[in-house]
């Protein structure tokens, strides 16, 4: 008792501790990754090299970390394809571990980014100066980096503000600006960056990607829940790695199939939107009330019916272009009054009511 009050026992603890600490060799899975940690995270590209299917913006890249000027960037294309992972391993490598949170500043949506923002801190981060050695001796750049993710959300005036900051401060700063839709940033910004799109990643891909982390975190996956991984997350990669552990937690050691993932990402089953379909085709308003009514009973979003209607509808060859221009005129106004806060089931009503009357009555 006498010890333990003298911290005898903490101390024995903490020798522990710093021991299991010394023992994980540089560059380890057990230093540099937490075995807890979402696997999003934990796979992340640690080195430009792991980064997959970019291969221009990888290779400006390169070029960068071996000895070139880095331009002020912007990144944009799907979201899941690599943007934020690519900047932040060139910033690891650039500087290394010690300095990363010296030199790079990251603001994205969750934190606040009006005008006031970029005129404190922004101003304030770019206006510091840094130095071209990194502690271990080596050589950096003598610049900082400022990532602005999602910087399509930043209001007009805030963007306005950027461009004296990064023209003003180009000899300490570059800029990344990381984006889903470049049509919102501004001209003037745009102009005073390299535009990279980074594309959806190759179905590819994804199958190699996913197979290797099934394979490392022993994740017992059929091969068709793969490829409902794929056909699911549409190119973004990020998705299919959530789902893919939202199956392994759900199913354990037990084999992950192609219904496990169907019903974590919600995708509704073929033969419900098929049977749907066929009850546009009885032209009775009371069947088809009933079958909108027991599809919504099962828990569907309104958006995923409308999604999976148009990808089964709008393919078929027994109906005329203007029958499939009419069906496609009211699937985009009710996926916008969804968008708007309108009512599920009406708008289903509403959706299904013109391609009841577009199988039935074509003429009218």
């Amino acid at each position: 008792m006498q010890a333990f009050l003298k911290g005898g026992s903490s101390a024995g603890l903490k020798s522990k501790k710093d021991k299991s600490l010394s023992d994980a060799k540089p560059g380890s899975s057990k230093e540099r990754r937490q075995p807890n940690a979402p696997w999003v995270e934990k796979y992340r590209p640690r080195t430009v090299d792991d980064v997959a299917f970019q291969e221009e913006v990888v290779a400006v890249l390169k070029k960068s970390l071996q000895g070139a000027d880095l331009p002020n960037l912007l990144l944009y294309g799907p979201p899941g394809t690599g943007k934020t992972s690519t900047i932040l391993a060139a910033a690891r490598e650039l500087f290394g571990p010690a300095l990363m949170k010296q030199r790079v500043l990251e603001l994205n949506a969750s934190d606040e980014r009006g005008i006031q923002v970029v005129r404190d801190k922004v101003k304030t981060f770019s206006q510091l100066s840094a130095s071209g050695i990194r502690p271990d001796g080596r050589p950096c750049p003598p610049f900082k980096i400022i990532i602005l993710d999602e910087a399509d959300s930043m209001t007009g005036a805030a963007q306005a503000s950027l461009r004296r900051t990064m023209e003003k401060e180009t000899k300490t700063t570059r800029f990344c600006l990381i984006c889903n839709y470049i049509s919102r940033i501004i001209e003037p910004l745009a102009s005073r960056c390299s535009k990279f799109r980074f594309k959806p990643l190759s179905s590819d891909i994804l199958q190699a990607r996913l197979k290797h982390i099934a394979e490392a975190e022993k994740v017992n996956a059929e091969d068709k829940a793969i490829t409902a991984l794929i056909d699911t997350s549409e190119g973004d990669l990020r998705k299919a790695i959530t789902y893919l552990q939202s199956a392994h937690r759900l199913k354990g050691e037990d084999a992950v199939t192609e219904k496990d993932i169907l019903e974590i990402t919600g995708v509704i089953p073929k033969d419900m939107i098929t049977q749907l379909i066929q009850t546009c085709y009885s032209d009775s308003y009371e069947k088809l009330e009933k079958s909108v009514k027991d599809l919504k009973a099962e828990g569907y979003s309104a958006g995923q019916v409308i999604l999976q209607i148009h990808d089964e509808v709008l393919p078929r060859e027994n109906l005329t272009d203007k029958q499939k221009s009419v069906i496609a005129e009211k699937i985009a106004i009710c996926d916008q009054r969804l968008a708007d806060g309108g009512d599920e089931f009406l708008q289903l009503m509403d959706l299904t009511s013109v391609m009841m009357q577009q199988f039935c009555h074509p003429g009218n």
